[in-house]
């Protein structure tokens, strides 16, 4: 098996001035939603390679990987000059354990996710499985202005085909918007804000919760979850909570 595969830039579209959708024809193998394949670009004759989660589901093309520009990176103040027709380097096998298939049963799912950290969510939730294995779908999306609150036409898509099972809930917390949460996520669970706002309970009893984005949150999010009694899910150890820091 070759170590790289070249994609074809289908399209780039820029949600604001630092977070982009790049989209990828290319012969990926299979993948399981909530993994990521790996992009590469040449920087001074090699090649540098970093993760990226698919927000497209599985055999749905082309493929599809959610960004934000770090202005000091390698990668991505590459890939945002990308144009279709454009070459990309990916790894040919997808990789990544952050999948449905590692979650327990409960009632209740919830997805909790920062910025970018959305994309394996979106994922899933173009999937079947989520629909059948949980009686309530919970996605939790918090930014810091309101104009990052992207892909909602996907999400009033998964509640209009889900009617009572979805909900979704968004903070912002630089400015104040109608219709979402102000603050953090871990204080609106200590204070019950964000089980109120979404209808559902969030409890060991009841609940799985996966956590993707930015590492603080997702630290703290864990401290709230324990004093409720939950804890990180493993194989050998089974819980209540599965965690991918996304950065």
């Amino acid at each position: 098996m070759p170590k790289w595969i070249e994609g074809t830039v289908v399209a780039q579209r820029a949600w604001t001035e630092r977070l982009f959708s790049l989209q990828v024809a290319c012969e990926i193998g299979s993948f399981e939603a909530g993994q990521f394949a790996r992009l590469a670009l040449p920087v001074a004759g090699e090649l540098v390679a970093r993760p990226y989660s698919f927000v497209n589901a599985p055999r749905e093309t082309p493929c599809e990987f959610y960004y934000n520009i770090v202005p000091e990176g390698p990668l991505s103040p590459r890939l945002v000059r990308l144009e279709p027709m454009d070459v990309v380097f990916l790894a040919p096998s997808p990789s990544g354990t952050f999948t449905l298939g590692e979650v327990p049963e409960a009632a209740n799912l919830w997805l909790i996710a920062t910025g970018t950290g959305i994309g394996p969510f979106l994922s899933m939730l173009k999937t079947e499985l989520p629909w059948k294995r949980f009686q309530q779908v919970l996605l939790v999306h918090a930014v810091r202005h309101a104009v990052e609150l992207t892909y909602r036409e996907a999400i009033e898509g998964f509640r209009a085909r889900h009617p009572g099972q979805f909900r979704f809930v968004s903070f912002v917390s630089r400015e104040p918007h109608s219709g979402s949460l102000s603050g953090r996520i871990p204080q609106a669970i200590e204070h019950e804000r964000l089980e109120r706002a979404a209808g559902a309970e969030l409890s060991a009893r009841a609940s799985q919760v996966m956590l993707c984005g930015n590492p603080d949150m997702v630290t703290d999010v864990m401290d709230a979850l324990r004093a409720r009694g939950m804890k990180r899910h493993r194989r050998r150890d089974p819980g209540h909570i599965a965690v991918e820091p996304y950065w």
